[in-house]
């Protein structure tokens, strides 16, 4: 991620479970890199991150913001 455009990050934690959720939410968490209770992800800020973390916002909170 060191070639990144921007230079932006986003910290995310997975703070719920995906148990009875939809399949579409399940598939955004692994995408984002989260699938197990208290993980976190540093993502690089982009429109499409932003989207992801947006889709399944309750599931999910911002740590940081660099």
């Amino acid at each position: 991620m060191s070639n990144t455009k921007s230079g932006k990050t986003v910290t995310v934690e997975q703070i719920y479970s995906p148990a009875r959720r939809p399949a579409d939410q399940r598939a955004t968490l692994v995408g984002l890199g989260l699938n197990k209770m208290h993980r976190t992800a540093t993502l690089e800020d982009t429109p499409s991150v932003r989207g992801m973390i947006a889709k399944v916002q309750h599931l999910v909170r911002i740590v940081d913001e660099a």
